[in-house]
């Protein structure tokens, strides 16, 4: 089974969005969904990460490059008390992070200046499975030809969990990380070509139980209780 993990509208809060992928990954998400809300804030959160674990240590740039420098010259490394770390630590850190950073799908929001850029796309596309899925932040941001040839339309700018079904097409959204009744995130999983979406808040409890994104001549809308 493969899991995306689902999540939108941080509104800048970095911890809000760090507990969001750790709950998705929790979940055995391995790649991410984010629609918007603060662009910006995946490389904020980076940032933040990076700054954590050098403070968490107590390691600072002085220590680094003496032990840096120390490595390329060949001397033997300096015992440091056990709550400094190493260097070898704190780069294993801030590559963590830069590598979950690419796993990250995003996009911008409307009034954003990431969203006036050129050079970054409006909607991001992906596959689950065999079926595409397009997703932005704003749904209508959505234009005829995103509906007409993608299955499964995630967006974000919603209140509480929901998947409403038009005809063929899924419009998903996970809710909000920040100004929702809750915090909570999304999960898409595929198995044996078969597509669920499900809801759960940062506390890991199931808000909305696994709905299947199978088309049908029915029009649904589940919401979380």
């Amino acid at each position: 089974m493969s899991v995306i993990g689902v999540f939108s509208d941080s509104e800048g809060d970095v911890e809000l969005f760090d507990a969001a992928l750790k709950v998705l990954a929790s979940k055995g998400a391995r790649r991410f969904l984010f629609a918007g809300g603060r662009y910006d804030d995946l490389d904020d959160w980076v940032k933040w990460r990076r700054e954590g674990a050098r403070a968490a240590t107590d390691y600072t740039s002085d220590h680094f490059l003496e032990d840096v420098t120390r490595w390329l010259i060949g001397l033997e490394q300096v015992d440091r008390p056990a709550a400094f770390g190493t260097a070898y630590e704190i780069v294993r850190q801030a590559e963590e992070a830069a590598r979950l950073k690419d796993r990250v799908l995003r996009t911008p929001e409307r009034g954003s200046l990431s969203y006036q850029d050129p050079n970054v796309p409006k909607k991001a596309m992906d596959m689950l499975g065999d079926v595409l899925c397009c997703v932005v932040h704003d749904k209508n941001d959505l234009a005829k030809d995103d509906m007409l040839n993608a299955v499964v339309l995630v967006h974000g700018k919603e209140t509480e969990a929901k998947v409403v079904q038009i005809g063929p097409r899924f419009f998903v959204t996970p809710g909000r990380l920040k100004g929702g009744k809750a915090p909570t995130v999304g999960l898409l999983s595929t198995a044996d070509r078969q597509i669920t979406f499900s809801a759960v808040g940062l506390d890991g409890q199931e808000v909305l139980a696994p709905q299947p994104l199978n088309a049908g001549p029915a029009k649904t809308k589940i919401s979380v209780k």
